[in-house]
């Protein structure tokens, strides 16, 4: 992946809500670079649902649908 490419999911990353940002920035950090092609296509289209849905999912508020539930398991891990 080229560097502006991760710049662009960095920034994607920023939700403005600091726990959300910390959680995504951290896990794209860490492991993003190690996920299989099809995990990291399931985070990007994670990173497009709205924040109400992806912090309910991240804080285990909410069930995530079927698609995203490996890729939520591993950010929350």
């Amino acid at each position: 992946m080229d560097t502006r490419q991760l710049d662009r999911l960095r920034w994607r990353c920023r939700r403005g809500q600091l726990e959300l940002d910390l959680m995504l920035d951290g896990f794209l950090k860490q492991h993003y670079p190690k996920l299989s092609a099809p995990e990291q296509a399931a985070f990007e289209r994670l990173l497009e649902l709205p924040d109400t849905a992806l912090q309910g999912y991240l804080q285990g508020q909410d069930c995530p649908a079927k698609e995203f539930e490996e890729i939520v398991r591993k950010i929350r891990q």
